[in-house]
């Protein structure tokens, strides 16, 4: 299968693997208090760690799609522009929540208005707009656990890229095979024990490429929009549960905590390493399973969609039902 694929695409997976590799090691090597995460009484790592390593990341995707010439629309960049600048100065001087937001909302809207108004109408387009806010932050909240959201973005848009090279794009299936490679050389970096974070400047733009990329291969006939919901489901079924039961017990849902089910199961003892390969076993199932019923009726679709929400259900309620976490050392 390899063999198949075009040289264009193997060079720029390759090329930006190194390029997030070596970018990452230059980061470590020059920590700075300024962009170290240090522990606090919610954090499930006990050193200070650099917080930077989706700047490196993106730094091997973006420089990857220029060379190589990758066309995606306008809104798309800038987006990403905007929303890696105010991430980033959030993670050196922690903007408030509503400015944050702000953009956020921004970049949403300017990609759905551009792209879907004129073909689908305003409804459409402000329910995307919340999707692609809601993953930007989700993103956010679930990169908490040593190697879990790098390894969500390397078998994410792996298969992105695998669903869009079946559909016969390759320059949309570049674009997210190097999304994946740029993730796989973070990923080096940040598996338990974990020498790097992505910080809010790689999770949050990761988070709207993650929707936006989903709505692009959607909008382009790529795919359903099952795709993009099954195979980022593990991580939009943990936030989403954990966002509606804090915000019935009235808690602030924009704190930082440790109630997500991956954060519990750390502290349960079962550590960050184990709990990022049960992940990865996860996404790889579910990734796949999506990509089989891409090609299904859509009566099968929702079916899937259906029986993965009865799975996720009944092992959240498993979760809740079972004892306490431990709260020791991790």
């Amino acid at each position: 299968m390899l063999l198949d694929f075009p040289l264009s695409i193997i060079a720029a997976s390759l090329l930006a693997f190194f390029v997030s590799y070596f970018s990452i090691v230059w980061l470590i090597k020059r920590k700075n208090a300024s962009v170290l995460d240090y522990p606090n009484s919610r954090s499930l790592h006990t050193v200070p760690v650099p917080r930077v390593g989706g700047v490196g990341l993106l730094f091997g995707a973006l420089s990857v799609w220029i060379a190589f010439s990758a066309v995606l629309p306008v809104p798309v960049w800038l987006g990403i522009i905007a929303l890696s600048v105010i991430s980033f100065v959030d993670d050196i001087w922690s903007m408030p929540v509503g400015y944050r937001l702000f953009v956020h909302t921004l970049t949403a809207l300017g990609f759905c208005i551009t792209l879907l108004l004129d073909a689908y109408g305003w409804l459409p387009v402000m329910i995307c707009a919340l999707a692609v806010i809601w993953t930007s932050n989700l993103f956010n909240f679930m990169d908490g656990s040593d190697g879990l959201a790098g390894g969500m973005v390397l078998v994410g848009f792996g298969y992105y890229g695998l669903a869009a090279y079946l559909s016969g794009n390759v320059n949309f299936a570049l674009v997210n095979f190097s999304l994946a490679a740029a993730s796989l050389g973070f990923l080096f970096h940040n598996f338990y024990p974990a020498r790097i974070f992505l910080g809010d400047v790689g999770a949050v733009p990761l988070g709207y490429f993650a929707a936006v990329m989903g709505l692009l291969g959607w909008i382009n006939d790529l795919w359903s929009l099952w795709l993009p919901l099954l195979i980022f489901s593990p991580f939009i079924a943990d936030a989403t549960a954990t966002l509606i039961k804090r915000s019935f017990r009235g808690e602030k849902i924009w704190m930082a905590h440790r109630e997500h089910y991956y954060q519990r199961m750390v502290q349960s003892g079962f550590g960050h390493r184990n709990t990022a390969l049960l992940g990865y076993g996860l996404m790889l199932i579910v990734g796949a399973c999506a990509l089989w019923v891409n090609n299904q009726d859509m009566n099968i679709q929702f079916m899937a969609a259906a029986i993965w929400g009865f799975i996720y259900l009944g092992l959240m309620l498993m979760a809740d039902l079972g004892k306490k976490p431990y709260s020791g050392d991790i």
